[in-house]
């Protein structure tokens, strides 16, 4: 049900904002397309006596993102790489990431139709530190590292791309590693592995669309969704990532951002104690990113 009305509000906001994207127009003898930005965000709270209560915090986050598209002819090559991180601090608790990823999409298409294109597609993400559970006894349990998980998804597929603002691409067969390198969550099974192996091999489907737009003045929203079904397992559980992100643009290199990003992965069990004995849960997992800073563009 959650998946099923995730995907129906990204149709309603690809519907009701489509006519309001802008596009600039495209230099047409220019075969790479360079372009990105890098944004510093800061959040920050404090309280003294106050009534209603609340506690000191304060987040930083850098997030870099980077387009490197290649068209000519009939061939294109869409290219993105985001990394992210960032830490937060309240009372009590000290410095803890609050993001962590490193994303690398590509997308090679030949022009089949107006708005359609045959595809490959090739996904790679992961994190850079080691992630962890805090427990209410003041115990910590590592639930994630480097290349623990990592994620390597590609496949031939077909897509429909209206502009760079606005595409789906579907791969019906699509084959996607999991890799979980660390021994420690390895032994136990973490990411859907089996107990002691450092990989999981699934065939099934994939699909990617993305849809950004204008809805006011130097505000923009953007949608990403990721989906996958296993045909070897359990074909029903559908992994579903979903983010959506806000951009407002105060003037040339201030801006306020917001974004939540929710994942459903059937497989992502994670070690978690409970009264002092270690078990494995696959939870629901929200992640919401709020604040000011500095956006340079280029």
């Amino acid at each position: 049900m959650k998946t099923a009305l995730l995907i129906l509000s990204f149709l309603c906001l690809s519907l009701t904002g489509f006519s309001q994207a802008t596009t600039p127009p495209k230099d047409t003898t220019k075969i790479w397309t360079i372009h990105g930005q890098n944004t510093f965000l800061i959040n920050q709270s404090s309280f003294n006596h106050w009534a209603a209560g609340g506690t000191n915090s304060v987040a930083a986050n850098l997030v870099l993102d980077y387009d490197f598209n290649y068209k000519k002819d009939k061939w294109s090559w869409d290219n993105k790489a985001i990394v992210g991180y960032g830490i937060s601090k309240q009372n009590g608790t000290g410095w803890r990431k609050n993001d962590d990823r490193i994303i690398l999409n590509s997308l090679l298409g030949y022009q089949a139709a107006k708005y359609w294109l045959y595809t490959f597609y090739t996904n790679f993400q992961t994190q850079f530190t080691k992630g962890y559970n805090y427990n209410a006894d003041g115990t910590r349990t590592l639930i994630s590292a480097p290349f623990a998980p990592a994620y390597l998804t590609f496949g031939p597929g077909f897509a429909y791309k209206r502009d760079d603002n606005f595409r789906i691409n579907i791969s019906p067969a699509a084959i996607k590693y999991t890799f979980v390198t660390n021994d420690s969550l390895s032994n136990v099974g973490s990411f859907g592995v089996a107990p002691g192996e450092k990989h999981l091999f699934q065939f099934g489907t994939s699909l990617d669309a993305y849809y950004k737009a204008n809805i006011a003045t130097n505000i923009s929203i953007e949608n990403i969704l990721k989906m996958y079904t296993d045909y070897l397992k359990q074909p029903q559980n559908i992994f579903m990532d979903y983010t959506i992100n806000l951009f407002m643009k105060v003037n040339k290199f201030v801006t306020v951002n917001g974004g939540v990003e929710l994942i459903n992965d059937p497989y992502a069990k994670i070690p978690v104690l409970n009264n002092g004995v270690q078990e494995m849960h696959s939870l629901f997992q929200v992640k919401q990113i709020f604040g000011a800073g500095l956006t340079y563009k280029f």
